[in-house]
């Protein structure tokens, strides 16, 4: 019975480790990725391994990231742009930054 547990608790812990994880974004500007113009409003970003899918309603953008750790957690959701370009965006109430690579794996 104890071995079926903790196979069970095991299972769920890898199932969540594994999963997506998702953050609400609000764009106030049209901002750019990977060369794809996203119109202003609210996204959900989920990141997968190294891949962001950003996504509001039919509008679905992928792109190769990187998740960093920062020493201090971040106050608010912030982004960081470089003139319409979204480079990274930081996670309020946590340590992630979700860094943007320069070329996207895919748009649909």
């Amino acid at each position: 019975m104890i071995k079926k547990s903790i196979f069970g608790f095991v299972m769920l812990a890898l199932a969540v480790a594994s999963a997506a994880t998702s953050y609400q974004v609000i764009f106030h500007n049209d901002v750019v990725v990977n060369g794809s113009t996203l119109k202003a409003g609210e996204y959900r970003v989920e990141v997968k391994d190294n891949t962001a899918t950003i996504k509001q309603g039919k509008t679905v953008l992928e792109a190769q990231v990187k998740v960093e750790n920062n020493a201090d957690k971040f106050s608010t959701t912030s982004l960081r742009l470089n003139g319409q370009d979204l480079e990274e965006i930081r996670v309020g109430g946590t340590h992630t930054r979700v860094v943007f690579e320069k070329s996207s794996v895919a748009t649909k």
